[in-house]
């Protein structure tokens, strides 16, 4: 079991790798238009709930 537990690790590390670079993305974008702002809210927002769901899962899965 220990091999998932690190499997969910490095799935949280990428996922944290790739929010960080889309809002270091997002710096350079006018996305002020068409609501993109709204849209980029709600899912940088799920995913952070995603993040703490499999966080919480890690010690689920180590049992």
């Amino acid at each position: 079991m220990k091999a998932m537990s690190y499997q969910v690790d490095r799935v949280i590390e990428e996922l944290d790798a790739a929010l960080r670079l889309l809002k270091d993305t997002m710096r350079g974008i006018p996305a002020r238009r068409q609501g993109f702002v709204a849209i980029h809210d709600r899912m940088a927002k799920s995913m952070a709930e995603l993040t703490v769901n499999l966080s919480d899962a890690r010690s689920v899965v180590e049992s």
